[in-house]
C-alpha cells in the first residue's frame, strides 16, 4: 500500500450501519471512494456494523481501534484528519455518529449530534418545522406496545395512510394502507424496524425535493426536483431498482414554484442548523408544500438524487465531494 504524502488528508469514509439500509449506504460509500480526489484526500472506506468497524484492503481486513478511531497497517499508525459520513439510518444518520466524533475532535461531513437526533425523529421533526409555518400532513405516533393504534388511526385519520417507522429512512418498513383492514401487517412491518411508528395522512400532488448545502459560507439550495415514482408511490423499490421511478432535474415547475420550494428549503436548512448536504422532501399540492422529511445523510450512490441535482448545478460528484469536505474541515472556498 502506498504512503501518501504528509500534506494528503486522511480521509475516513464510514459507511454500512445497523439499519436497513445497510446495502445502499455501502453502495454510497464506494461510490464517494472512487469519486474522490486522490490528489489531494487519501481515502479509506471503513465498513461498520455493531462494533466491528474493519477497514478492507484486498483480502486484509484492518480493525478500526474505537479508542481513538485508528487503524494499524503493520508498524503505521493511521490517524483521520476528517469523517466522510455516508451511513444513512444509525448510527450515523441519528446523532450516536457524531457525538463519538465530537468526543475525539475528528471534524465529519454531516450535521453534528442534536440535528441529527431531532431531524432523524420524524414526530419531532414535524413538530418543529410545522412551529417555522410550514404544512406538514395530519398524523400520529405510537410507541411498541401501545393498544388499539389500528382502531386510533382508524378512528383519527382519513385513508390513504402512511405507516412509516418513526426513525428510519429508505421507506424501509414503511407501507401505503387504503383500508383499516392492512393496519394491522402494517404496523407489524414498521414496528419490525422500530421501536416507534408514525400514521400520517396521504397528501395528493407532485413530490418535490430540493437539496441545500452549506459551502464557501453560503447556503446554496440545488434545482428542485420531481420524483415520478412507477410504483404506487416513492417506495423502497422505486428508489433503488432501476427503472422503477424518474427523477426530473430541475423539476418542469413553474419558476415561482421552484422558487418557493429552494427558500423553504434554505429556511430549514439554518433553523434546524444543519451541516453539509442534506436533502428536503415536500408534497405540493398546487397551493402548498407539505414537508414530508428531511434526509441528513442522503444517498449517494450513482443513480441517488442529490449527485444528478449538483450535475444540474454544474457541479462533477469529485467537485460535491471536495466541497463537503472542505466545509467540514474549515477549509471552505468557492
Amino acid at each position: 500500500m502506498p504512503i501518501n504524502p504528509e500534506t494528503m488528508l486522511n480521509v475516513a469514509i464510514v459507511a454500512g450501519g445497523d439499519s436497513g439500509e445497510y446495502p445502499i449506504s455501502v453502495k454510497s460509500g464506494k461510490q464517494v471512494e472512487l469519486h474522490i480526489d486522490r490528489e489531494l484526500y487519501n481515502p479509506f472506506l471503513i465498513l461498520v456494523k455493531g462494533r466491528k468497524w474493519n477497514y478492507r484492503a484486498g483480502a486484509k481486513n484492518f480493525p478500526v481501534d474505537l479508542n481513538d478511531f485508528s487503524i494499524t497497517i503493520g508498524r503505521r499508525k493511521i490517524r483521520f484528519d476528517v469523517v466522510f459520513n455516508a451511513i444513512h439510518g444509525t448510527p450515523g444518520e441519528n446523532g450516536k455518529l457524531q457525538g463519538y466524533f465530537d468526543l475525539l475532535g475528528i471534524p465529519s461531513t454531516s450535521c453534528d449530534l442534536t440535528t441529527s437526533a431531532l431531524t432523524f425523529n420524524k414526530h419531532f421533526c414535524k413538530q418543529i418545522v410545522a412551529s417555522y409555518g410550514i404544512p406538514t400532513a395530519r398524523s400520529l405516533h405510537f410507541k411498541n406496545g401501545e393498544m388499539n393504534a389500528a382502531k386510533a388511526i382508524a378512528g383519527q385519520l382519513r385513508f390513504p395512510v402512511f405507516i412509516k417507522p418513526n426513525n428510519g429512512g429508505s421507506s424501509v418498513g414503511m407501507s401505503k394502507v387504503n383500508r383499516e383492514e392492512g393496519l394491522a401487517d402494517a404496523l407489524e412491518a414498521a414496528f419490525h424496524e422500530d421501536d416507534e411508528v408514525l400514521a400520517e395522512e396521504f397528501v395528493s400532488g407532485r413530490e418535490l425535493t430540493c437539496g441545500v448545502i452549506r459551502t464557501g459560507n453560503k447556503t446554496v439550495a440545488f434545482p428542485v426536483t420531481e420524483i415520478i415514482p412507477k410504483n404506487d408511490y416513492f417506495d423502497y423499490e422505486a428508489k433503488y431498482r432501476k427503472g422503477m421511478s424518474e427523477e426530473v432535474v430541475p423539476a418542469d415547475i413553474p419558476e415561482e414554484v421552484s422558487r418557493q420550494c429552494r427558500e423553504i428549503s434554505v429556511l430549514l436548512f439554518d433553523k434546524l442548523n444543519c451541516k453539509g448536504v442534506v436533502r428536503f422532501d415536500y408534497i405540493f399540492d398546487g397551493e402548498k408544500f407539505f414537508f414530508l422529511e428531511v434526509n441528513t445523510v442522503p444517498g449517494l450512490t450513482a443513480a441517488s438524487i442529490v449527485p444528478k441535482m449538483a450535475r444540474a448545478l454544474g457541479w462533477s460528484y469529485t467537485e460535491l465531494i471536495s466541497r463537503l469536505i472542505r466545509e467540514a474541515t474549515g477549509k471552505a472556498s468557492l
